[in-house]
This record gives C-alpha cells, sequence and structure tokens, in this order.
C-alpha cells in the first residue's frame, strides 16, 4: 500500500493508532489504519519513495555514520503549512564536520533548525520541534543518529564467545583482543569486526580503539588484566568493566599505584547486572546488559518497579508558535 500512497513521487504521512479518538486527526480513512497493538497509542509513518540513483540526503547521512562511526543529526520537515516555503519530506543533515541540505526552505528557518540540530547532537536525543515561518506552522522532526556502538573485549577465551555473539546480534561493532594466538582467531568470533593478537610485551597504540567504546578485560590472565586495566584507564572509554571477584581486582588496582581512587568510581568491577546464572551465557548476558544499561544511562532495574515513563515522551517542542494554535493545527494537517 505504501507505493500506491505514494503513487503521485511525494511524500506522505500516514496515521496508524489504537487510540479510540485523536482530536487532530479529521482523516476517517487514516484512522482506520491500526497495528492492533492494544497499546492505545499512535504512530506516524512517513512514507516516500528513493529512486535508484536519485541523490538522498537521507541514505547520504546513514551511510555517512556507518562508514566514519561519528553520529549525526537530521531534520525532517513531517508538515508545513501553505505559505510557509517548507515542504514535507525536505531535510537537513548535520555531523561534527559538515552540514547537507535537500530541498530545504528558506534561510532563516534553516539557520534556526541548524542551530537545534547542534543541540540535538550534544543532547543525544531526538525531538519535534515547531517553528514559525511567517504566520505558518512548520513541523520538523529533529532526529539523532548514533554511531554504532563499539566492543572491545580484551580475551579470546571460550567465555568471551557469548558475549561477542550477544554483542553482534545488538549491532554493536566488535573487537578482540589477546596475547595469545590459538585463542585469537576469526573462526572462534563469528561477526567480529577485528580479532587481534597483541602481545603485552608489545603494545600497541590503545587510544583509537577504546576512546569512546564499551572496554571489558576478561583475559584470565593476572598478567594480561593489569596491563589492559592500566591502559585502558589511560584513554577515554565509554564504559569499562573487570571480569571476577572483588578482591582480585582491588589487588589489580592497588599494584596500579596513584590513580586506583578514580579508577575505582570509573571501572566496573565485578561487571554485570545481578541477574544469576553462572553459565558463560548468563554470565555475558549480563555483561551486555549492564553495558545497555550504562550507555543508556539506565540503572537496568525492573520495569514493574520503575515510577517514570518507559520511554521519554516525543511531546513537541514550540520554538514562537504553540502546537495548540491554528496555525499548528493546519500545518499537521497539510
Amino acid at each position: 500500500k505504501a507505493w500506491w500512497l505514494t503513487e503521485s513521487g511525494l511524500p506522505v504521512i500516514r496515521r496508524y493508532s489504537t487510540a479510540a479518538h485523536d482530536e487532530d486527526d479529521s482523516d476517517e480513512e487514516g484512522a482506520a489504519l491500526t497495528f492492533g497493538l492494544g497499546c492505545n497509542g499512535t504512530v506516524h509513518v512517513l512514507l516516500e519513495r528513493l529512486e535508484a540513483g536519485a541523490p538522498s540526503l537521507l541514505t547520504d547521512v546513514l551511510q555517512g555514520v556507518r562508514a566514519t562511526g561519528e553520529p549525526a543529526a537530521l531534520a525532517t520537515v513531517l508538515a508545513a503549512g501553505a505559505g510557509s516555503g517548507a515542504r514535507m519530506g525536505a531535510r537537513l543533515g548535520l555531523t561534527a564536520l559538515s552540514r547537507s541540505s535537500q530541498g530545504f526552505c528558506c534561510d532563516v528557518l534553516e539557520s534556526r533548525v541548524q542551530a537545534d540540530l547542534l543541540a540535538t547532537l550534544e543532547r543525544k536525543k531526538s525531538s519535534r520541534m515547531i517553528y514559525a515561518s511567517g504566520a505558518q506552522a512548520v513541523e520538523v522532526l529533529l532526529e539523532y543518529i548514533p554511531a554504532q556502538r563499539r566492543l572491545v573485549v580484551f580475551g579470546a577465551g571460550n567465555d568471551a564467545q557469548p558475549l561477542v555473539r550477544f554483542a553482534v546480534q545488538l549491532n554493536w561493532q566488535v573487537h578482540v583482543v589477546d596475547g595469545r594466538a590459538n585463542f585469537a582467531r576469526a573462526e572462534r568470533f563469528a561477526g567480529a569486526r577485528e580479532v587481534l593478537v597483541a602481545s603485552i610485551d608489545q603494545p600497541f597504540a590503545l587510544r583509537t580503539l577504546v576512546d569512546g567504546a564499551a572496554v571489558v578485560i576478561m583475559t584470565h590472565s593476572y598478567r594480561q588484566d593489569r596491563f589492559w586495566l592500566q591502559s585502558v584507564l589511560a584513554c577515554a572509554p565509554a564504559y569499562i568493566g573487570q571480569l571476577g571477584p572483588k578482591e582480585r581486582t582491588e589487588r589489580l588496582l592497588d599494584e596500579m599505584g596513584g590513580g586506583a581512587a578514580a579508577a575505582r568510581a570509573e571501572l566496573h568491577y565485578p561487571m554485570g547486572l545481578d541477574l544469576g546464572g553462572d553459565t558463560p551465557q548468563s554470565v555475558a548476558l549480563a555483561i551486555v546488559s549492564e553495558i545497555t544499561a550504562c550507555l543508556n544511562q539506565r540503572e537496568g532495574g525492573m520495569l514493574r518497579l520503575r515510577k517514570a515513563r518507559i520511554h521519554d515522551p516525543a511531546d513537541a517542542q514550540h520554538a514562537a508558535l504553540s502546537a495548540r494554535s491554528p496555525e499548528a493545527r493546519d500545518a499537521r494537517r497539510q
């Protein structure tokens, strides 16, 4: 049906809902389309055709994030009142290094959206904004597109294999490092981006590998663990965890000397959530779960005990124009 709805070549938005009533909806056909979720929610879907060979800012931005490992922010016009100068589907893309536009509207509005895209990159959070363009409203999705998460595993033992499998299934980019060539073999870690044999007696530059990445240390070698832990703590990982009993890790930190106090605050040890179970798969699940919670700035508790919403509300923010004004309501219906 999406192909038929976009037959004109123009993008369209359809509403799919299980809600009994939406005061902003006057499209009876759209109101009848439901996902059957039974959760009283509403999903607005932007449908558009991407012609083969035609320029597409959307695919360019997504491919750029994948290739560079850097996040991006993408603005997409969802609705625009007549005479606003904007059109549905117009886009503006922003990375730390570049800005690109595809069919965006007037320079004044574009500069305001660009400023909000910069804020989106800093907050690492998507939002909707409603801007005033003349007497009309323009609704824009400001989308944060994160870089692929990276996991660096120091240790290529058998218990690292389920951890790598879980991470690959989560679409993380995984690197495995070990000084033992008989363990650090690519065929043992299907889906890993890199399996590296690296001896602590011939160290290499770690910073480009671990900065911004989640790092776990699980070599089961006291000497290797101490070397890699001290080396990684000198870098800037997004997460660092050490496998093993707390007393063992405390001893590792004590032997490092200076900086141990700061390391204790930064290091997750023993790493993993308290899920129970002691199989390699259970331990791997606990580790991946804790990393996910930390990177999402959550505690990793039970949802039934959570007082706030599971997901943050996606209510639009308003730039000089209320979404409930007649202009905004007209823009959303265009």
